[in-house]
Parts: C-alpha cells; structure tokens; sequence
C-alpha cells in the first residue's frame, strides 16, 4: 500500500528530526513511529478518534499508519519530532502502544531523562559531528526501550494488522479521491459507488476516523488550496475562490471568515506580511509549516536542554 505521507531520512537511514513551525496538517498516516513534542503554544491532535491539546513539554508517542491531524492553537505551534522508521529498530515492528502520552506511565524523573534524550538527539542532529549518527541511533535506542517498558503496549496479531492497514488503505483512497476532484463537483455517493459501500456506512467511516463529516474535509482541503494561491499568484480573489472549487464568492469569503475572523483580503495581506528567509516553507492543501534553520534549532535545542537539566 501507499502511504500518504512518505518520509525522507536525508542524513540518518530510517531516523529524521526536526523543529516544525506549524499552523496545520491534514489528516495523514506514514509508516514510521513519530513522538513530538510542542515547545512554544500549544497543538491541537486528533487521533485514536479523540482529540488532544497538548501543552508545552507535553511529549505524544504515534504508531505507525495512525492517522493524525495537527493544528496550532491560537497560531502557529513550535515542535520538535522524531520520526523513526521500524527498520532502524526491527523490534518495534510487531509492537503497538495502548495510549498515547508517556507522561502518564513515567515517573517524574524519568520523564525529564526522555526530554532530555528527546533534544541531546536532536541537537547531535543538527551539528552532524563525527560519528553523531551513532549517537543519535543510541539516543532513539534509548527513549524507545524506555517508552516501551513503561507504557502499556502489545503484540500485534496478523488479524490487527490485517485490519488496520485495510481502514488505512481506504482512507488513502478516499484522499486521493478528494485531492483528484476538490476543484469541481464532488459528491460522496460517487465515491461510496467506487467503494461498494452504502453512502451512510461510508459517512460514518469519514466521521469516526477523521473527525468531520466528507464535506468539511473537502471545504478545508479548498481553503488550504485557496490559501496558497493567495500567497503563490496575484489572482483575483474570485478566479482563486472558483480555481479551488468553492461554487460562489459568497461561500469563499464565509469559510475564511470561520477559520481565520477576517475576510479573505484582509487574510491574503497576513499570509504575505513578513517571512524568515533562512527557514524552509511548506505550503500546500494539506499543510502550512516551516521547518526551522540550523541555527534556530540549535537555539532551541540549548535552550531547552537548559530547561529540563
């Protein structure tokens, strides 16, 4: 199966960090373990079909092909994340978490020794001295054996992991779906037609595991798309309502009214004010981030470090 998301490891095979600036990320799945932390604001998850707020120094351990959603609240949240891939540590392979949060199963103590862990990794990361790969591979060792023999978790069975990548691989069809047709008219039966499946059963699916209803997926996958252009093109603001499928101005303007409380001039003059030029951006229907610059990170880094001492 595809994956919705394919992860790149550029420096260390299997194993990727880094700082995010993020103000959101659609619905996804990857095949790595991710554990994340936000630093500055908070972030809104959903995932295991609940959704979190996670504070400040609050670390979220996902398994891998869990679909999660990220959005900062009240503005763009700063996190670091570890991605890690289960051939980097073949044991992980079969193991599935039963929660979420690490802080629940740790003891205060061992808790400031994973965040620790969690940012002298990163940080050996972001300065690649000699021999740092090892260091990092051994820091990841570390949090995961951790993690794992404190956290309740188990064994998968075929049968479970049989189930799961079957709800994944609909899901990533459904995605696929709705980025090949958002522009125009699209409608839930045709796709519960290509599925085999009755129209309420596949509504109930789309609900449970993404936290909203096909429409509302489908108006955030045009207002991302709108976004962009708006940054990206000097369009009128009419032809980008049209170009992203929204079926008048009127319905445009009220969808960015909703999700941002200004109209969609006013919000075109904040997507384009300022800007870091040394971090690199990602803008796109399904996310709007930046990944911080070696010296932000190693700032961050040394500063937390400092924090959790």
């Amino acid at each position: 199966m595809n994956e919705l998301e394919i992860v790149r490891h550029p420096q260390i095979p299997g194993l990727h960090l880094f700082f995010d600036v993020m103000e959101y990320r659609t619905p996804h799945f990857h095949s790595e373990w991710e554990l994340l932390c936000p630093l500055e604001n908070s972030l809104q998850l959903y995932a295991d079909a609940r959704q979190h707020i996670l504070a400040p120094g609050e670390m979220i351990l996902l398994d891998p092909r869990q679909l999660h959603e990220y959005r900062g609240v009240g503005g763009p949240c700063t996190f670091l994340c570890m991605q890690v891939s289960e051939s980097l540590l073949p044991s992980l392979r079969v193991m599935c978490t039963e929660d979420l949060f690490p802080k629940k199963a740790l003891s205060e103590e061992e808790y400031l020794q994973a965040m620790r862990l969690f940012l002298s990794a990163a940080r050996a990361y972001v300065l690649q001295e000699p021999q740092y790969e090892l260091y990092c591979i051994g820091q990841a060792a570390l949090l995961f054996h951790l993690f794992l023999t404190r956290m309740p978790c188990h064994r998968m069975s075929a049968e479970e992991i049989a189930m799961r990548d079957q709800k994944n691989a609909r899901l990533h069809r459904l995605i696929q779906y709705v980025d090949s047709n958002f522009t125009g008219k699209i409608l839930l039966r045709d796709f519960a037609r290509e599925e085999g499946v009755s129209m309420n059963y596949l509504s109930g699916f789309i609900r449970k595991t993404m936290n909203q209803s096909f429409q509302e997926y489908i108006t955030t996958v045009r207002f991302n798309y709108a976004c962009e252009k708006m940054i990206s093109t000097d369009d009128k603001l009419i032809a980008i309502s049209l170009d992203s499928g929204f079926s008048d101005y009127r319905y445009f303007s009220a969808a960015v009214k909703s999700r941002t409380g200004h109209t969609p001039e006013e919000y075109r003059k904040l997507l384009r004010m300022g800007g870091h030029t040394d971090r690199l951006e990602r803008h796109s229907k399904h996310s709007r981030e930046q990944f911080l610059s070696r010296r932000e990170s190693l700032i961050l880094c040394d500063h937390y470090l400092d924090v959790y001492k």
